[in-house]
């Protein structure tokens, strides 16, 4: 007798951990013991099916001043789509990412629709603040954009904080005065971690990476709905993340580059690099990017298409500036089949942004967004949506070396 739809999904996901190594890790308390630190490369924390949720997405991830590595994501009780009852969940590892603590609901949305993590720690306390959004989970992400919704259910943005190293988080404060432009509809943090700033003038300063969706201008026969009214801003906080503004917003709205899901890095120069995903824009290529040269207030230059990463399909990808010096590198990490949410990958410039190349592909299985960790001075982590069958069945991490200049 074939397998089942739900026994071929277990047999798929069996399949992908066996591959990677990490099904013992995962399997429960039967499990064997945990692999000690230096022989850990990989584990699953988030499962498609377990601890109440029917899909996982939106990987976040941090290490603590403890040198915790704190997991987050969407949690979405009824399927992989981006409407409906959806929480922000966390896990927790205190052995560098080989096993994972019990599941955390951070922030609940109780019916309604919470996501986006963007968590970052503040240097001066070692605080983790976590950014995310909030909609009606009865209402979809195209009503929000076409203005078809009441203010009551449309994008709202939250703050919390932990106080220790992640076990609990203040209740989500409700910012969206603060650091939503009227006008604005659609609204998404990162997803992905954000920066503190560690030079220059602005030192301490928590830079977020987001995006919006603008109303059409008055006379327009658009919806809102179009790609071309899509943009990317910064939040900015100088204490700690308790009071929120913006900074820059990107608001050419031309259609040829639509900047949405984005991600910085701070390069050893005290420049910001915002790398950001082009939805459907009309030039080639699917990532944008730019610089800011004053902690985020403004741009340098409008986004522009960074050909050197055509490889990768319309998706969130992930940003890391490596620690040690000026010549340390700076990361990137996406799918890489341009037409398609598949082959995860590393890449690696050294030359702040301003060209890349491809240093590592992780495998060929379908996945989608992801976020990067450094691991001391010499690897790296990787939190990522990937499958057998599809993008969406796991949240994996990976253990990675630094990956070395091309020969």
């Amino acid at each position: 007798m074939p397998p089942t739809p739900r026994a071929a999904r277990s047999a798929a996901t069996a399949g992908l951990l066996t591959a990677l190594g990490i099904l013992a890790a995962t399997a429960g308390p039967a499990a064997a013991a945990p692999p000690r630190h230096r022989d850990c490369t990989a584990s699953v924390p988030y499962t498609a099916g377990r601890t109440g949720y029917a899909a996982y997405r939106i990987p976040a991830l941090v290490t603590t001043r403890a040198g915790t590595l704190l997991a987050f994501a969407e949690g979405r009780r009824r399927d992989a789509g981006d409407t409906g009852a959806i929480d922000v969940v966390l896990r927790r590892s205190t052995d560098g990412g080989c096993t994972w603590g019990p599941l955390l609901v951070v922030t609940p949305g109780d019916g309604d629709t919470r996501g986006n993590p963007t968590p970052v720690v503040d240097p001066a306390t070692g605080d983790i603040v976590l950014l995310t959004c909030a909609n009606s989970g009865a209402v979809s992400e195209a009503q929000i954009m076409r203005g078809e919704t009441t203010a009551a259910q449309g994008r709202r943005v939250l703050v919390q904080t932990s106080h220790d190293d992640g076990r609990t988080f203040t209740a989500p404060h409700d910012i969206t005065a603060d650091t939503k432009a009227p006008g604005w509809r659609w609204y998404a943090t990162g997803p992905g971690h954000a920066v503190a700033l560690r030079h220059g003038p602005h030192a301490g300063r928590l830079v977020v990476p987001a995006n919006h969706s603008t109303a059409p201008p008055a006379g327009s026969t658009d919806t809102g709905q179009e790609p071309r009214h899509h943009g990317a801003h910064a939040l900015l906080s100088d204490d700690g993340g308790r009071t929120w503004r913006l900074g820059f917003v990107d608001d050419s709205h031309d259609g040829t580059e639509n900047a949405n899901e984005s991600s910085v890095a701070e390069l050893p120069d005290g420049r910001l690099y915002f790398n950001a995903r082009d939805q459907n824009g009309s030039s080639p290529g699917n990532r944008l990017d730019t610089y800011s040269d004053d902690g985020g207030e403004t741009l340098r230059r409008p986004y522009a298409v960074q050909h050197t990463l055509d490889d990768v399909p319309v998706v969130q990808g992930s940003l890391l500036q490596l620690s040690g010096g000026p010549a340390a590198p700076l990361l990137f990490a996406a799918p890489s089949v341009p037409t398609a949410r598949r082959s995860m990958a590393l890449w690696r410039s050294a030359t702040g942004g301003a060209a890349f190349t491809r240093a590592l592909t992780l495998s060929t299985d379908p996945a989608a967004y992801c976020d990067l960790v450094q691991l001391g001075p010499s690897h790296v982590g990787i939190l990522y949506e990937t499958g057998a069958a599809g993008p969406y069945e796991t949240i994996a991490f990976r253990r990675l070396p630094v990956p070395g200049p091309p020969r």
